[in-house]
């Protein structure tokens, strides 16, 4: 009933509405400020976020719905830090541990179609003593097999791990990797920019201004990057706020940002365990992703956090991209994922066509694919 009245031709808010003001304000394609948003996270009446936010998705994408063909390579758990949240990470020594060689990175490879594949991401834990060469050879090996493949590898917590370990520029670095092929970084590590919430959940992880910084190095470098927000956990409406704002005035200024990710907090299996929030929260947060963030073209509902039905749900509030295949997920699987360890390019199709949307397959950067 909730998506019919969604999908009903051009749905409007009533004037007595509390959101009336916010709608037209949408509807004559003006920014909205942080009162705003908080008065969009804190009403009841989430049919009407959701007409909103479908507004804004509708001027970006009209009825398009974006997936991708792309695998995941974690090619070590091994970490120099362990952030309360996380799964995933372990110390060296530890029964789970692992560290892909080289040869362990090029057999995973060759398990992908490769004549589908368009994307790898690449991510691991703070690992404390490879050498920077075995990250350029990790992509130089990726693009020697497939030069087609777009590598899109290392979070910035990554990236700001090895301008200290290397003792190198972010400059020196980006130029480094793009000359192996780097093309786009994930969104990850950016958890809440809120310092107070990251003095409880990720203590000695770089900063929130770190993670824009590393960013802000990217795009000026001519890598262009994904953001994300993981929410649910012990943050506040506020919290939410701020960092859709920062994100908002980075874009602002470079203009770098292909997608933003909002990453549903899973509490399984890690120290942090808060509640999981609940379905309506996670479509309020989209959509209210979707209003505030009005200078990203892309917002993704990434099925493996949301799960599948959830995900679906997302395509009415606002969401215009279910991600991909991404077959080989570790982090958020780790977590408690419930989501299938991959989806086949039918599945994606048949997901988005259940939503009356249009299903277009695309590369990394958003441009469309014939399939």
């Amino acid at each position: 009933m909730l998506v019919k009245q969604l999908h009903k031709h051009h749905p409007t808010i009533p004037k007595n509405s509390p959101l009336y003001s916010i709608y037209q304000k949408v509807n004559n394609k003006e920014r909205i400020g942080e009162d705003e948003a908080l008065t969009l996270f804190q009403s009841h009446n989430i049919l009407e976020v959701g007409i909103i936010a479908n507004l804004v998705n509708q001027r970006f994408n009209q009825n398009k719905v974006y997936y991708i063909l792309n695998g995941h390579i974690n090619y070590s758990n091994v970490c120099a830090i362990q952030c309360s949240f996380c799964s995933f990470s372990t110390k060296r020594g530890d029964h789970n541990a692992y560290e892909m060689s080289l040869e362990d990175v090029k057999n995973k490879f060759t398990t992908f179609n490769q004549d589908e594949i368009r994307e790898i991401h690449m991510v691991g834990g703070l690992h404390p003593d490879m050498p920077f060469s075995y990250y350029e050879d990790m992509i130089q090996t990726i693009k020697t097999m497939n030069p087609r493949v777009t590598v899109k590898a290392f979070t910035a917590v990554e990236i700001a791990h090895f301008a200290d370990l290397f003792n190198m520029s972010l400059e020196d670095i980006f130029e480094k990797l793009g000359d192996k092929g780097l093309e786009a970084l994930p969104g990850g590590g950016a958890e809440i920019f809120s310092e107070k919430i990251r003095r409880k959940i990720c203590p000695t992880k770089i900063s929130g201004d770190q993670w824009l910084e590393v960013h802000r190095i990217a795009h000026r470098s001519g890598i262009k990057s994904n953001a994300t927000m993981l929410f649910g956990h012990i943050e506040t409406y506020e919290d939410r706020i701020d960092h859709l704002k920062r994100l908002r005035d980075l874009q602002d200024q470079t203009h770098g940002f292909l997608t933003f990710i909002p990453l549903t907090y899973h509490p399984e299996h890690n120290p942090l365990r808060s509640n999981r929030t609940s379905v309506l929260d996670e479509l309020k947060t989209v959509a209210v992703s979707r209003i505030f963030l009005d200078n990203f073209p892309h917002i993704k509902a990434y099925w493996v956090m949301l799960g599948i039905k959830v995900a679906q749900l997302a395509l009415s509030f606002g969401a215009d991209d279910l991600d991909g295949t991404v077959k080989e997920e570790k982090i958020y699987h780790a977590a408690g994922a419930e989501s299938p360890q991959m989806l086949s390019k039918s599945d994606l199709i048949d997901l988005i066509t259940e939503c009356r949307k249009i299903p277009v397959q695309r590369d990394s950067f958003y441009n469309e694919i014939q399939s």
